[in-house]
């Protein structure tokens, strides 16, 4: 490959740098009622339950659209897609702040997850489109990563506009951030660099089908799966819901306390995904073996704060939160098990396939979490929680990690038994630590 091969076209970084910045706003859009849950359950006289349920259609609505989207985003490229997220994200928070009812909520939680749905991918897709093949890998990581410095608006800023303006006011302010995120994905992107033409295919229902059941097929594709589903939910279900009431209304830290510890999440999850990223490539066949790691480092954390007769000391909540923030970038070698086991023409349905576990894992934690509240603290809303009742709602984690883990260890065995006796070289290589590529699915 020539010097020149390895450059980006001029603007690559521009239009990376905008796409970045419209995921970015979509993950504050995301998490925006994590911080406002206990406005949220007295705003609208809701139980643990029925607020847990504002969250769950919003990740279900997410994984759902994620093969979906794909298809949209194979036939109309990432500006469109981008363009229309950002409306429909603007579009549900401009909904939840004239929300009186959790009716209303609901339909705008919902607009939420389909406009989030649509970014995340579209952006990957770009890096694709404008980098060159060897820096790709860094600029996803660099993607994911940086992305999660939304979740910081929202402990910090959001959380600031929301205890002094109030309701409606803080959550128009995130309508008017995504409102100008949408402006400019609309003037700056461009699906691909100039002089080249995008490819739309022609994609009937029948390949649709073929390339979903092919990519599911694939034993990779299944540990991809169950990889993004241990590591991921975690951490999702902290910072999207539960995490800062339980701080705030079970811990007793105050507001600004619970926000930096939301931030510190975050920026250890931004500073962990390269270093994440330099180990799987430097230890590929122990890709699984890593993100049961940070599983377990995850759990024992846990395992320390919710054996305590009381509030955790401040050092503990740190280090439970840093363990929970390595599982976002963890959950990304979800997505190199599905890269490196699919052919490229299934790539974009394997990884919406991925996609999908760790969210469904989230959904169903946030639900049972909220169920668990109401059974040990019946009649309780917002501030009302006891630690008591956040102590055993917390526990239905270890019943997640045991079903993904368990998976994990069942697939991660099928993947090396049918790599060893199709190509014997390859598995060798990849035990020695090689980076082999990988051109083609295993037969």
């Amino acid at each position: 490959m020539s010097a020149r091969d390895e450059r980006a076209p001029r603007g690559a970084l521009l239009v990376w740098g905008t796409g970045l910045l419209a995921y970015l706003v979509a993950v504050l859009h995301r998490s925006s009622l994590g911080v406002a849950g206990l406005e949220a359950s007295e705003r609208f006289g809701i139980s643990a339950a029925t607020l847990s349920l504002l969250t769950v259609l919003q990740l279900a609505v997410y994984a759902s659209m994620q093969v979906p989207a794909g298809v949209l985003l194979d036939r109309f490229g990432s500006r469109r897609l981008l363009v229309t997220g950002a409306a429909l994200m603007a579009g549900g928070q401009v909904a939840m702040a004239l929300a009186d009812g959790f009716a209303q909520a609901v339909a705008a939680r919902v607009l939420v997850g389909l406009g989030d749905a649509l970014t995340f991918i579209s952006v990957l897709r770009l890096v694709v489109a404008w980098f060159p093949p060897r820096r790709t890998p860094l600029f996803t990581q660099l993607t994911g990563a940086l992305g999660q410095l939304g979740q910081v608006l929202s402990a910090v800023p959001l959380v600031a506009v929301l205890h002094g303006a109030g309701w409606r006011s803080a959550f128009l302010w995130v309508a008017g951030i995504g409102a100008v995120v949408l402006v400019l994905v609309a003037v700056v992107l461009r699906d691909v660099p100039p002089g080249r033409v995008r490819v739309v295919p022609a994609v009937g229902v029948r390949d649709v089908v073929d390339l979903l059941r092919h990519a599911w097929q694939e034993p990779g594709t299944r540990l991809g799966l169950w990889t993004h589903f241990v590591t991921q939910f975690s951490s999702t279900v902290f910072v999207l819901l539960w995490g800062y009431p339980f701080l705030v209304s079970g811990q007793g830290l105050s507001a600004g306390a619970a926000g930096a510890l939301l931030t510190v999440l975050t920026l250890v999850s931004v500073a962990s995904g390269p270093v994440l990223g330099h180990l799987v490539g430097a230890h590929p066949f122990h890709r699984s073996t890593l993100a049961l790691g940070t599983v377990a480092a995850s759990a024992t954390a846990w395992a320390a704060v919710l054996a305590l007769p009381g509030p955790a000391p401040v050092w503990l909540l740190v280090v439970l939160v840093v363990t929970m923030a390595v599982g976002g970038p963890a959950s990304m070698i979800g997505f190199d098990f599905a890269r490196t086991a699919n052919p490229a023409a299934r790539l974009g349905s394997a990884t919406g396939i991925v996609n999908v576990g760790g969210f469904v894992a989230s959904l169903c934690t946030v639900l049972a979490v909220g169920l668990v509240l109401d059974a040990v603290d019946a009649g309780a809303t917002g501030t009302g929680y006891s630690l008591e009742a956040f102590r055993w709602a917390f526990l239905v984690q270890y019943a997640v990690w045991a079903l993904g883990a368990a998976q994990v260890l069942r697939y991660r065995r099928q993947v090396r038994r049918r790599l060893a006796a199709a190509d014997p070289d390859r598995y060798a290589a990849l035990r020695r630590g090689e980076p082999v590529p990988i051109t083609s699915a295993l037969p």
